[in-house]
């Protein structure tokens, strides 16, 4: 049997649907979705089958305008997603339509070398009608030139099979990258740290998320087939360590329940989580922190 697997970057704006649709994609949770922009920090592997193919698709950081050290490497690290795949695929939002954001993404496209194979998913389609739709698909491929447009919602599934099996039928021929059973290439103590985070983004107001950090410190394994996980949550200030707390603890033991059961139904055996949280002023500026996140310190450089 001729066996095919390549890389596929999904590229957009933040909020574009990106994690959604890898989660979709691979149908099982590998990346963090939550409503809040900029979630997704290190560049998650997720690993999807589609008959002999195997898709390992690339859930890069929203490209969006850089301010600090930590927002520039999730952008350099979104670019480098997309210049070391296969086929990469933009997502753009049929509501919002082509934003400043956008404009900057296809500029900066043009720039990737010509051999380089692109394709536009014109997502969250059920938000607008459909002369709308069709009028941005033209826009966009007028723009650029597109070697295919699919219309899809990653939230309902809509579109997103044939987006599948047309990635499928392009990747190039070669045996697979992976193990048929793996979904993911992120170390489970990442994908741990993940899940945490994604569960304090939910439950903390707008700007505090983006100043946090989430380390699996120490990970056992125990005889009886359950697992200890020691997570540190490094913020920023004082002040910040009082609101993840909450009144009698009340946020964190919140947090640390949601993430313990996501947890646990993810790896299928109980889990023990213990979080402590750790005010580290200068953590932004720390490349052990981005280590831990798969990004490049370096790239953050002004």
């Amino acid at each position: 049997m001729t066996t095919r697997a390549g890389f596929v970057a999904l590229i957009g704006e933040p909020n574009a649907g990106k994690s959604t649709l890898l989660n979709w994609m691979v149908g099982a949770k590998v990346s963090i979705v939550t409503h809040k922009v900029q979630t997704t920090r290190a560049r998650i592997r997720g690993v999807a089958l589609e008959g002999d193919a195997q898709i390992v698709f690339v859930d890069t950081p929203g490209i969006f305008r850089p301010r600090r050290r930590l927002d520039r490497a999730m952008v350099k690290a979104a670019w480098g997603g997309a210049a070391d795949a296969d086929l990469t695929v933009l997502l753009v939002e049929a509501h919002r339509g082509v934003t400043e954001g956008v404009e900057a993404i296809l500029e900066a496209l043009k720039e990737l070398p010509k051999s380089k194979r692109l394709v536009l998913a014109v997502n969250k389609i059920d938000k607008v009608k459909s002369e709308v739709l069709l009028a941005l698909t033209k826009d966009l491929n007028e723009r650029f030139d597109f070697e295919e447009t699919f219309m899809i919602s990653a939230e309902r599934g809509h579109g997103c099979q044939h987006l599948k099996t047309w990635l499928a039928e392009n990747v190039p021929d070669g045996p697979w990258l992976y193990p048929e059973d793996q979904i993911a290439d992120l170390p489970l103590r990442m994908l741990a740290a993940e899940t945490t985070r994604e569960k304090l983004t939910l439950r903390l107001h707008q700007e505090l998320p983006y100043q946090l950090t989430v380390e699996t410190e120490h990970w056992e394994e125990r005889k009886d087939g359950s697992c200890r996980i020691d997570q540190f949550v490094y913020v920023m200030r004082d002040g910040h360590k009082g609101i993840l707390l909450g009144k009698k603890g009340e946020t964190i033991k919140a947090v640390s329940t949601a993430a313990r059961q996501e947890l646990e139904e993810f790896l299928g055996r109980k889990v023990h989580l213990f979080l402590q949280v750790k005010v580290r002023p200068n953590w932004l500026e720390e490349s052990e922190r981005y280590n831990e996140m798969g990004l490049n310190f370096r790239d953050g450089n002004a």
